[in-house]
């Protein structure tokens, strides 16, 4: 135990968080995405998982320690549902309510279609695979600086 971690914190995540630098990107994933066969051609070339979390919480517990980018078009993006894409789902609002409160002044948030998300989520540098079931809970963040 560490004195400030959130006791949720895995070893693999703080690592991963730890290591990544400006513009890199990690991948919140929910149940139904392909989380092994994406993160083979991640700089983490296995998922991480985190069992027992939605994809909210998880964006939660990254984003308490993680920076998130304020210098790129977006700081993070939702995956967009099918056939909707400016339709935002209960999952959308409760991870973009997050992601508000924590991105820094001026950053957008973003959306990209589903076709889209997978080839950029195998660039990313790791893959979190939540146990999120609400469909298109899939999102990536950016890393910012410390400022």
């Amino acid at each position: 135990m560490l004195i400030g971690i959130d006791p949720r914190m895995t070893p693999a995540l703080m690592g991963a968080l730890m290591r990544m630098g400006h513009g890199d990107e990690i991948v919140v994933a929910d149940a139904n995405f392909p989380a092994d066969s994406i993160a083979a051609g991640c700089r983490l070339a296995s998922p991480i998982h985190l069992p027992g979390f939605s994809a909210p919480e998880a964006i939660d517990l990254i984003t308490k320690y993680m920076p998130l980018d304020g210098f790129a078009e977006a700081c993070a993006w939702r995956m967009e549902i099918d056939g909707a894409p400016e339709e935002r789902g209960p999952v959308h609002e409760e991870a973009f309510a997050l992601l508000d409160a924590r991105k820094p002044e001026g950053a957008a948030l973003g959306s990209i279609a589903r076709v889209d998300f997978y080839p950029r989520a195998a660039r990313a540098f790791a893959v979190i695979a939540t146990t999120e079931t609400r469909p298109y809970g899939c999102f990536i963040l950016k890393k910012g600086v410390v400022l």
